[in-house]
């Protein structure tokens, strides 16, 4: 998808709004393991690839995970520029493969947000 400098405000705007649902619920999700009898967490570390990316991304990435409650980000695994990955605790995912696709589909969508014209 490429997006236009006159598009950017109204993609960052959708991002943020689609951000704000995801705290929401993550707080909701963790307000209600604390305040019920047992735990419903489900803790994991995954690996997180994602490509040749700027360390930009990386770092924006790596915020949007930690600021939603129940993931953190634990840190990159390598150094220096190519392919990367971040190390992400999650715990309310029921396998690895789910806590991969939510955190793909955030980095996904805050790519999206900011991407202003065409990958090369």
């Amino acid at each position: 998808m490429t997006g236009s400098v006159l598009t950017l405000p109204l993609r960052v705007l959708a991002f943020a709004g689609w951000f704000a649902k995801e705290i929401v619920t993550s707080s909701l999700a963790v307000v209600r393991d604390a305040l019920t009898p047992g735990h419903s967490s489900t803790p994991r570390v995954v690996v997180m690839k994602l490509g040749e990316v700027s360390d930009l991304h990386v770092t924006m990435i790596s915020m949007l995970i930690t600021l939603t409650p129940g993931t953190l980000t634990l840190g990159q695994v390598g150094h220096g520029t190519g392919y990367r990955r971040i190390l992400v605790h999650t715990m309310y995912h029921r396998d690895s493969e789910s806590a991969l696709v939510d955190l793909h589909d955030m980095n996904r969508r805050m790519a999206q947000s900011v991407e202003i014209g065409g990958r090369s």
